[in-house]
């Protein structure tokens, strides 16, 4: 007999890893917001430590590394993030207790000013 993981949650007959649970929900607002995304193939072709979720959004670069609960990035996953916000881009590193910041901090870094001159209510009724 089998046991179910008590971290993982089941939709419908999926069972979801936290970090999956993670990467659902995120996606979610991308499409949410029409934004284009996609997730980058890193095993033996790809380069290691590319954050999960590749994003671009009115013309901006994001990228969107999703951890599990108090997980963190890695050291080569950190050097990729800096890299990123280096040459201008967005880096987030997002987990279950930030995730629903996702579309926020994209509006934010879209528009270049600070979040109090955002109405950011009337984004959200335009996305529905």
């Amino acid at each position: 007999m089998w046991s179910l993981d008590t971290k993982t949650s089941r939709r419908g007959d999926t069972i979801l890893k936290p970090e999956a649970k993670v990467k659902r929900a995120v996606t979610s607002y991308l499409k949410n917001m029409g934004a284009y995304y996609f997730y980058p193939v890193t095993g033996g072709y790809g380069a290691s430590g590319v954050p999960d979720i590749i994003v671009c959004y009115e013309g901006k670069f994001i990228a969107i590394e999703c951890k599990a609960g108090s997980n963190k990035p890695t050291a080569l996953q950190n050097k990729n993030i800096e890299n990123i916000r280096n040459c201008g881009g967005l880096a987030l590193v997002i987990n279950e207790d930030n995730m629903h910041t996702v579309v926020d901090e994209i509006i934010k870094f879209t528009a270049k000013v600070e979040s109090t001159n955002i109405d950011m209510e009337n984004i959200y009724k335009m996305m529905q």
